[in-house]
């Protein structure tokens, strides 16, 4: 895994080793809208993942998570973590290491 220093590092890093899709997270599962799919816990892994804080403000809290899915698709989740991350079900959480 490399250290990046921010998040637009990270996105760009993560880019260049062939995380080319977007993933939005729903309670229970990762939806990707250019590839018209929808992944629970089981249908992918978690490669890499980095968070970023913000320096005053917790709302700036980040992770972003490097995804490949069964069939072999890869990108990238962003998601605020702490108090601002999204509510999701026990097995996403367990999935994302409760971010």
């Amino acid at each position: 895994m490399n250290d990046y220093d921010n998040l637009v590092d990270a996105i760009s890093g993560l880019r260049e080793k062939g995380f080319m899709y977007d993933f939005n997270l729903k309670p229970d599962s990762l939806v990707c809208a250019s590839l018209n799919v929808e992944m629970h816990p089981e249908d992918f892994e978690i490669k890499e993942y980095y968070r970023f804080e913000g320096e005053s403000d917790p709302r700036d809290n980040s992770v972003i998570y490097a995804i490949e899915s069964k069939n072999g698709e890869k990108g990238i989740l962003i998601d605020a973590y702490g108090v601002y991350a999204e509510a999701i079900t026990s097995e996403m959480g367990q999935k994302l290491g409760s971010s």
